[in-house]
C-alpha cells in the first residue's frame, strides 16, 4: 500500500489557473476487487497501468461504468466533497443495469476519500479556479469469451487536477449544435452512466465542432422535437415567463448538479420549476437564458444553437445582448454564484451537500 503523504494542499509546482480539462498523473489510486461474491477491503496502488485479461468483458461488451465528482479546496483550508452520495447512488444503479456488483456507499466514499487524502499536493489551492476531479470507476475483468457477466469485478478511483471543462475559463457561454444521431432509446441505457452512452457520442460532438459549436445537443429519438442533453451535460432553461424547466426523459442522465441547481433555484431564487418535454423549435423564441450543467462543465450558459440549416441566438434582443458576442444572463449568473460558492464552503446551506475530507 502506498505510504500516506504528508505533503500540504497545492503542493505541486502546477500553473493551476491555466490547467484545461486532461488527465494529470497523480501519485496513488484506490482499488478493489470482487472475486467469488464479495469485495477486497481496498488499497492504494502506486502504478496507473491496470493489466487487464484480453478476454475481459469491459473491453468486449462494455461491462463498466463510472462516476465522476470534485474535491475542491475551501478558503479555510478544507477539502469539500459535493454531494458524494448520490454519486454512489448512480453508480448502484448503472451496475444493475449492467448485471454488476453493487458497490456499497461506504466502499465508495471510503474509496473516494482514500484517493483524495493520497493525492493532497494535488488539490488546487483555492481560487485557483481548478479543483481536483474525481473518477470512480466499475469494470468487469478477467477471462471471459460469451456475452456474460464477469466473474470479477475492479472497482476504482483515480484523481486529476482540471481545470474549466470547456476552454473558456469561468462562467462564458458556448454554442451547441443539434445532432443528427441519437444519443440513446427512451427505454435504453441513456439514464445510466455508463461507458458505451459516451463512446456512441463520439462522432456526433466532432460533427457539432465542426459546425462551430462547442458540444453536440440530442433531441428525443423517437420524434425528434424534445430537448434531451448535450454530449457530456444536462440543459436547464430560463422561459419568458420567469420559470426555470429541464427536460423530462427516460434517456436523460439523472446529473447531480442539475438536481442541485432546480432545488436552489426554487429556495433561493424563488423561481418556478418545472421537470417537463421541451419542444425545441416551438419554444425557443420564449427561451430567455439557457444553461448546460454537469460535474465537469459545472454550469455553462448557452447563446445560440445550430438547428434546422441555421444557428439561432437565445433571446437575442435581451438588454446585454445574447447573441454570439453576448454575455452571461442573470439567472445562469446567479445559479452558477450560488452552487460554486456552496461546492467551496463560501456560501452555508441547510441541505446536507457537502461532504468533508478529513487529511489528518
Amino acid at each position: 500500500m502506498v505510504a500516506e503523504m504528508n505533503g500540504k494542499i497545492g503542493g505541486k509546482s502546477l500553473h493551476w489557473a491555466e490547467l484545461g480539462f486532461e488527465y494529470i498523473r497523480t501519485d496513488a489510486r484506490f482499488s478493489a476487487r470482487w472475486r467469488e461474491g464479495e469485495w477486497s477491503e481496498g488499497e492504494l496502488l502506486a502504478s496507473e497501468i491496470m493489466p487487464l485479461h484480453e478476454g475481459s468483458p469491459a473491453l468486449h461488451y462494455a461491462q463498466q461504468c463510472f462516476e465522476g465528482l470534485k474535491a475542491q479546496c475551501a478558503r479555510d483550508g478544507r477539502v469539500l466533497l459535493f454531494r458524494p452520495e448520490l454519486n454512489a447512488d448512480r453508480m448502484r444503479e448503472a451496475a444493475g443495469r449492467l448485471l454488476m456488483p453493487v458497490v456499497s456507499e461506504a466502499l465508495f466514499l471510503r474509496g473516494v476519500e482514500a484517493a483524495v487524502q493520497a493525492n493532497r499536493e494535488w488539490i488546487p489551492p483555492f481560487g485557483s479556479g481548478a479543483s481536483l476531479y474525481v473518477r470512480p470507476m466499475l469494470i468487469g475483468v478477467g477471462d471471459n469469451l460469451g456475452l456474460r457477466p464477469a466473474r470479477e469485478f475492479e472497482f476504482r478511483v483515480f484523481v486529476s487536477p482540471v481545470g474549466p471543462y470547456y476552454k473558456q475559463a469561468g462562467l462564458a457561454p458556448i454554442s451547441l449544435a443539434v445532432s443528427e444521431m441519437d444519443r440513446a432509446a427512451p427505454r435504453g441505457t441513456g439514464s445510466f452512466k455508463i461507458g458505451a452512452n459516451y463512446a456512441g457520442g463520439l462522432l456526433a460532438t466532432q460533427c457539432a465542432q465542426r459546425q462551430g459549436a462547442n458540444e453536440a445537443l440530442y433531441l428525443d429519438a423517437v420524434e425528434q422535437r424534445y430537448i434531451d442533453e448535450a454530449g457530456s451535460a444536462n440543459i436547464l432553461v430560463v422561459l419568458r415567463d420567469g420559470s426555470l424547466v429541464t427536460p423530462a426523459s427516460a434517456a436523460v442522465l439523472p446529473s447531480v448538479t442539475r438536481r442541485s441547481i432546480m432545488r436552489l433555484a426554487a429556495d433561493r431564487l424563488g423561481m418556478v420549476t418545472a421537470e417537463r418535454p421541451i419542444d425545441l423549435r416551438a419554444e425557443f423564441d420564449d427561451f430567455v437564458e439557457m444553461g448546460a450543467c454537469g460535474t465537469a462543465a459545472v454550469l455553462s450558459p448557452i447563446n445560440r444553437i445550430w438547428f434546422d440549416d441555421a444557428w439561432h441566438a437565445v433571446n437575442p434582443g435581451q438588454s446585454g445582448g445574447k447573441g454570439s458576442d453576448a454575455g452571461v444572463g442573470p439567472v445562469m449568473q446567479e445559479l452558477y454564484d450560488l452552487l460554486t460558492g456552496i461546492q467551496q464552503g463560501e456560501i452555508s446551506e441547510n441541505y446536507g451537500w457537502i461532504h468533508e475530507v478529513h487529511l489528518s
